[in-house]
């Protein structure tokens, strides 16, 4: 059974993503368009596109062609803004990488990326230079001054004109983001213009931005909600963005009151812990009309509890780096009485639920993987046909890795995964990656790492390891993050006989993720 939602298909127009996310900017410059939270300062439509024309051109000098990659390294600000729009409006590639990556994790991501040039900012600019020497990027920019290195405002104040490109919407790649899709390491997804398009026109259609809004970027911009589902929504439907670079409830609550945040796209931990805040009601929170709650589940009576308290509409939706972030959204005015629902799909995608099994499609109210079709599906993964054609079948169905169910109105319901990927507080952590570390430690034998459930974060974690040597299970988590980003650290330990394993020697995850539930759910 195929199931639709219940708007209508999109006309998609043919058209470089630059033109496409700026037109608005361009028409109202004298609009706010980024607003620093922590300042106050504000940057206007017109002294964006001024500065996203100016690096453009200074980029198109300097070598970059049609269609090259240009990696981007840095946390919310307006010169990352620019950096990423000043790419697109060359006809390049964005590459986004996350700034707590550690030096062999940034060099793992150039490497298959091989990008023309870095972004870095300032603070992590000394470990970015040193990993783009390692794997031959030519040069180095500063998203922000820095001795010895050339700045973007430096490159913006050349006063270059941006060149003259040429694209093909449907077939060239416009944003690479690293995801682990449904199984093993980071793969570099490949999202084309025509993607990233469908993608606004979907969001949009979710009522996640009006142009009287006020939106808040607390996402970073190095993932596909922060970048797309906030920045660039933000300036296609021309909805000022709050920039801040790290949430704390008091600094958020705060924002809200001071710019009058109005639509916000928050992650459950976020969420909840907004929720319990003794001090919301210091705050005023009037000009908030709409969250919606994604990227990880969330349960239906935090999510009215949320309603309650904050005083506005709380949704949920639903969505993958795979499909430029959208799949379903729950509209305004259907909440309340489908709690716990990730909502009907978005506009011109398909979904079908297949039997986990036999990969049979089931009817109204049978549970299995979530499979999604739209223009909005990725073009494949960087230099990894196999795991594209895993994940892709030949007609264009999308395996999300997901386990749920729709019921007779298309309402859609994420009850668990088929995937191993582990979601701490919204970021993706691969088992795959966590066990490879430990399996270098000489006192380990064997190793497996599955999600462990956390009240504040999600989900965490938890290495299963046989040990053939003398170590504790605090030397093995600090042997871990000295070695990944402080979000995939590993924050639990427990000593077993033996891995479960299938006969062909792959882990049973499931096993043990099943045991992690039953021994939570023991009093």
């Amino acid at each position: 059974m195929v199931i639709r939602g219940p708007q209508p298909e999109l006309l998609l127009l043919d058209a470089d993503f630059s033109a496409f996310v700026l037109a608005r900017a361009r028409q109202y410059p004298d609009q706010p368009a980024l607003i620093d939270a922590s300042t106050g300062t504000s940057l206007s439509c017109g002294e964006l596109c001024r500065a996203v024309d100016a690096v453009a051109g200074a980029l198109a000098v300097r070598g970059l062609g049609p269609g090259e990659a240009v990696a981007v390294c840095g946390f919310n600000s307006t010169e990352y803004a620019i950096a990423a729009h000043a790419v697109w409006r060359a006809g390049g590639v964005v590459v986004t990488m996350n700034p707590l990556f550690t030096l062999h994790e940034m060099q793992q991501e150039l490497a298959d990326a091989r990008p023309r040039f870095l972004f870095a900012a300032t603070g992590v600019l000394d470990r970015a230079r040193e990993a783009a020497g390692l794997t031959g990027v030519p040069e180095v920019f500063a998203l922000g001054a820095a001795d010895g290195v050339t700045s973007i405002g430096m490159l913006a104040s050349e006063g270059r004109s941006a060149p003259s490109i040429a694209v093909d919407p449907a077939r060239d790649t416009a944003l690479i983001l690293y995801s682990s899709g449904t199984t093993g390491l980071p793969k570099g997804v490949m999202l084309t213009h025509r993607n990233l398009i469908a993608a606004l026109y979907q969001l949009q259609a979710g009522d996640l931005a009006r142009d009287t809004d006020v939106l808040v970027a607390i996402s970073p911009f190095f993932h596909v909600v922060g970048l797309h589902g906030v920045l660039n929504l933000g300036l296609f439907t021309g909805a000022p963005i709050v920039m801040m670079g790290r949430y704390d409830p008091h600094g958020f609550l705060g924002a809200i009151e001071r710019h009058r945040i109005s639509s916000a796209f928050l992650t459950p931990p976020v969420l909840n812990d907004l929720t319990r805040c003794p001090d919301l009601a210091r705050y005023d929170l009037t000009s908030l009309r709409s969250i919606l709650c994604a990227a990880a589940p969330l349960a239906p009576t935090a999510e009215q509890a949320a309603a309650d308290r904050l005083g506005c509409v709380v949704r949920q939706g639903y969505g993958m780096t795979e499909a430029s972030g959208p799949i379903s959204t729950m509209l305004v005015g259907s909440e309340a009485a489908r709690r716990g629902s990730v909502g009907q799909l978005v506009p011109s995608t398909e979904g079908k639920i297949v039997d986990l099994a036999t990969g049979e499609a089931l009817d109204t109210g049978q549970t299995g993987e979530i499979l999604v079709r739209g223009p909005q599906v990725m073009r494949g993964y960087l230099n990894n046909p196999g795991a594209t054609a895993d994940t892709i079948e030949p007609d264009g169905w999308l395996h999300t890795g997901d386990v749920g169910y729709a019921d007779d109105e298309g309402y859609l319901y994420v009850v668990d995964r088929v995937k191993e990927i582990i979601k701490y507080k919204a970021y993706q952590v691969a088992p795959a990656e966590l066990e490879g570390v430990l399996g270098t430690h000489p006192a380990v034998a064997d190793a497996a790492v599955v999600p462990s459930p956390d009240d504040e974060a999600g989900e965490i974690p938890k290495a299963f390891v046989v040990l053939n040597g003398a170590v504790t299970a605090d030397e093995l988590m600090a042997f871990v993050a000295a070695r990944v980003a402080p979000y995939k650290r590993v924050r639990a330990v427990e000593v077993v006989d033996a891995i479960p394993k299938s006969p062909s020697g792959k882990i049973l995850r499931r096993v043990l993720v099943a045991r992690e539930r039953a021994a939570r759910a023991t009093p």
